[in-house]
């Protein structure tokens, strides 16, 4: 692959998943910053290794693994700052619609679940994942999966149905 031919399929991935990796990383990090310097660390290592790209179709899962692994990466190299909690303030800046209220309890809802529970959603939800590609980035079963999922969906209605009453 020549330079052009690698930069305008570099763009080309850039383009039509950097708001789904961002998505991710920060459902993963969940800390907008963080997520933001992960997702161009990510794209930085897409970038180096592009040629080992050989499918297209393949490109989603190709970000989320090295997404994932630079999330990890970022553990081995944190040096963890300790803040006086008497220091810190923490303001309440309240709702602001119904809808982000809605969206805030699903998330919270979502963060409860066990990890093994919320990962293949995620990985359902933003980027429109099948089994078979849950299965595979997470080293799984096929089947695990599913049943995975349909564990997780089950967990998120009976906590919305308790919220409800």
């Amino acid at each position: 692959m020549n330079t052009q031919e690698k930069q305008r399929k570099y763009e080309k991935l850039v383009k039509d998943l950097h708001s789904d990796v961002y998505r991710y990383a920060y459902w993963l990090i969940k800390d907008k910053a963080i997520a933001e310097d992960v997702v161009q660390e990510t794209f930085l290592r897409a970038w180096k290794s592009l040629d080992s790209l050989k499918d297209d179709k393949a490109a989603k899962a190709w970000l989320i693994t090295i997404l994932r692994r630079e999330n990890a990466r970022r553990f081995e190299r944190k040096q963890f700052d300790l803040v006086d909690m008497d220091d810190v303030s923490l303001a309440d800046e309240g709702p602001h619609h119904d809808t982000q209220l809605e969206h805030d309890e699903l998330h919270g809802l979502m963060a409860n679940l066990s990890d093994e529970y919320r990962e293949p959603l995620m990985l359902q939800v933003i980027f429109g994942f099948n089994g078979e590609e849950i299965a595979q980035e997470l080293q799984l079963n096929k089947n695990t999966v599913m049943t995975r999922l349909f564990r997780a969906r089950n967990q998120l209605k009976d906590a919305l149905e308790k919220g409800e009453k």
